[in-house]
């Protein structure tokens, strides 16, 4: 679809690649399905395999919403630039492809901002399968901490892993200092302030740089709890997965993420950044490496065995992949 051909909504969605590509179709379908507030929709799609990029071209021309296409992986803040730059609605809101959305979603993230004029507006952040019953974020804190003379970063993810339903209970509109780019409804002109998102923050922490961007520019953050969404991470993933994904959570990909963020804000090598590199390539461990030792292996002490060799060729392979 071309972009001339957009209805001049109040809200444009651009959905980005988040890890993998075969929760695409899902995730799509549960935006049609869930979404009666108006909407433009930009869709970035990164190198997908051919069968998921000719079903996104079926369904741009049939929904007539405006597809870009790139023949290379991309980074996510990259992805979601490219889409941002075609925006012109008062809101933009950023979605991953592994996320589907539950009825009336939309509406509430707008309500909010309207109501409270946020910055930024979160929704109830669930992860997992079955959808709607784990909480992954629902607010938390951002910033630096200053003690003495070193920077700390903050952040604070509330209530994850916790039920739905216990939590529910006690959650309200309210403003908090997290959101993360599994979705989030920005109000787009804040962008004329700080800039379009960091590209060289290839991997991780790129939500933790913008709510510290928009808190220092003087915006608000607000939780809509009442508005809630599920990301549906791996395993399994298909085989045309796999690439993209080692490139996505690549020790490369996330230590110079890392470096630059360290580097931006000014802070202090410590405990934080410490526990970030021991955990290099702690998710291509539980999402591919742990799973295929599983099968593998014939009882614990085999699987240890296994899962211990397999994790040695992943940071060789890894390499290797990260260098083309």
């Amino acid at each position: 679809m071309n972009s001339s051909m957009r209805i001049d909504f109040s809200v444009t969605i651009v959905v980005v690649p988040r890890e993998r590509f075969s929760y695409s179709r899902e995730s799509l379908e549960s935006i049609y399905e869930h979404t009666q507030y108006p909407f433009n929709l930009i869709y970035v799609d990164g190198n997908s395999p051919a069968h998921i990029r000719d079903y996104l071209a079926a369904q741009a021309k049939e929904k007539q919403f405006q597809l870009i296409r790139k023949d290379t992986y991309l980074y996510p803040n990259t992805a979601r630039n490219i889409g941002l730059k075609e925006v012109t609605s008062k809101y933009v809101v950023f979605l991953d492809n592994d996320v589907v959305v539950s009825p009336n979603w939309l509406k509430l993230l707008v309500d909010c901002a309207q109501t409270t004029q946020a910055t930024i507006v979160s929704p109830l952040l669930c992860q997992g399968t079955p959808i709607h019953e784990e909480v992954h974020c629902a607010g938390g804190e951002s910033g630096v901490r200053v003690e003495g003379d070193r920077r700390r970063i903050l952040e604070k993810i509330y209530d994850q892993g916790r039920k739905v339903a216990d939590v529910r209970p006690k959650l309200q509109q309210q403003q908090t200092g997290l959101a993360e780019f599994h979705c989030m409804l920005v109000r787009t002109e804040i962008f004329a302030q700080i800039g379009f998102l960091d590209e060289a923050l290839l991997s991780t922490k790129e939500h933790v740089d913008l709510c510290m961007l928009v808190a220092a520019a003087g915006g608000t953050v607000y939780l809509e709890p009442e508005s809630v969404v599920t990301y549906v991470p791996g395993p399994p993933l298909e085989w045309t997965d796999l690439h993209y994904y080692m490139l996505r959570w690549s020790d490369r990909w996330e230590l110079a993420s890392l470096k630059h963020l360290r580097e931006k804000w000014n802070l202090s090598e410590d405990e934080y950044f410490q526990n970030k590199y021991k955990r290099l390539g702690f998710r291509r461990n539980m999402t591919i490496i742990r799973p295929f030792a599983r099968k593998l292996s014939l009882g614990n002490f085999g699987f240890q065995v296994i899962n211990k060799i397999l994790r040695r060729m992943d940071k060789v392979l890894n390499r290797l992949i990260t260098s083309w």
